[in-house]
């Protein structure tokens, strides 16, 4: 009888993702361990995708749910999805739901008719239509918005100015420091996976051979730089995507195919990056930039655009240059390029530094519960 009492009054999350693909399995954990130690349990559900016991051991919850619907059964209406998700809530004591993307907020929102509900937003332009601009004021009472970055939280409150400020926040995205540098290889054990030589100076760069990440820029101001660039320098682009034969055709255009490497799709690339000597990341835009935040935690000196949450992040700490400008990348690769090994020691530790106080789980764990947590609970109370 004590554990049927323990069932009904045991405190649930409802987490609520999209699918596992790419980043947001990751995002799941991050959420998840937000109530490791608390009171709470977390229950996960995946609204596309197979089951999967990689799946339930990464999203570090108390019960994983797969609603295993394609992605055309997610459109329109989503009355099935939302019926299902009804059902999960009825069935456990929960008392908040965590929302990744605007598609898992609008079926969480429909789905209770009370529970307060945290929109994850990780992308920009997310409420710039006007039908999830009545959606946002319709549920406002018990919806809280954040933003992987500052830059996507204000793009949020430029489309929702009404709100008041609190109820659009900031949530850096953010890795177990600790756990990813125990995974992390050596610099001869990361060569060796790739094949390239010990003596190379490496430029690494993660991400979709998609224009968002504009490896065009990448491989320009790679070119350019080349001839003050170290002896034996290499461009290791490790990612696939519908550019990689435009990519490659580039390379051979600017006659420096056998200084670039494609690696094509690497699983968990981030246990690599000591490989690189520099992190460089040409993207026209991102929400938040994980492989930022990766490149920190193995050490690595960083050359980012200077696109909204790249500055965000890599400011005080690396390198910055105009979004799609070849020559400023060109430039900001020769700089690190004659950094001495005191300067690189100096630019990891602050790396470093930024890295355990801004985008670990210890520094959002603090910040949720002390600062947007009670926001959520207030409100929802009124």
């Amino acid at each position: 009888m004590a554990s049927e009492v323990n069932e009904t009054t045991q405190p649930w999350v409802l987490q609520l993702c999209h699918g596992y693909d790419g980043p947001f399995l990751d995002c799941a954990r991050q959420y998840a361990v937000l109530f490791k130690e608390t009171s709470y349990r977390v229950c996960t559900v995946y609204l596309t995708g197979e089951p999967n016991q990689d799946v339930i051991t990464g999203s570090a919850s108390d019960e994983v749910v797969f609603l295993n619907f394609s992605s055309r059964g997610i459109r329109g209406l989503k009355l099935e999805a939302i019926s299902r998700v009804r059902k999960i809530i009825r069935s456990r004591n929960f008392e908040l739901c965590i929302a990744h993307r605007f598609k898992p907020t609008y079926v969480a929102a429909l789905a209770s008719t009370h529970l307060p509900t945290i929109g994850v937003q990780h992308a920009f332009g997310v409420y710039k239509r006007r039908s999830r601009q009545l959606f946002a004021r319709f549920f406002r009472k018990r919806l809280l918005l954040l933003g992987v970055s500052d830059a996507v939280r204000n793009d949020v409150r430029n489309c929702l100015p009404s709100w008041p400020p609190e109820r659009i926040q900031t949530l850096y995205n953010r890795i177990d420091v600790k756990a990813l540098q125990a995974q992390q290889v050596s610099r001869d054990e990361a060569r060796r996976f790739f094949g390239i030589p010990e003596s190379a100076w490496v430029v690494g760069n993660v991400g979709r051979l998609h224009p968002d990440k504009d490896q065009n820029t990448l491989i320009h101001g790679f070119a350019e730089a080349l001839p003050a660039l170290p002896d034996n320098a290499l461009l290791l682009i490790i990612g696939t995507g519908r550019l990689g034969e435009d990519l490659l055709d580039l390379a051979r255009s600017l006659g420096v195919e056998k200084r670039v490497v494609f690696a094509g799709h690497v699983s968990h690339a981030s246990r690599y990056f000591k490989a690189f000597d520099v992190f460089a990341l040409s993207s026209v835009n991102e929400g938040f930039g994980m492989v930022l935040a990766e490149a920190m935690a193995a050490g690595v000196p960083i050359v980012s655009s200077d696109s909204k949450a790249g500055r965000e992040i890599v400011a005080d700490v690396g390198v910055l240059f105009p979004v799609k400008d070849k020559r400023g990348l060109a430039e900001a690769l020769t700089l690190a390029g004659k950094l001495s090994e005191e300067e690189k020691a100096a630019k990891a530790q602050a790396g470093y530094t930024k890295l355990r106080k801004c985008f670990s789980d210890d520094a959002a764990k603090y910040r949720f519960h002390e600062l947007i947590l009670p926001v959520l609970m207030k409100n929802a109370e009124k």
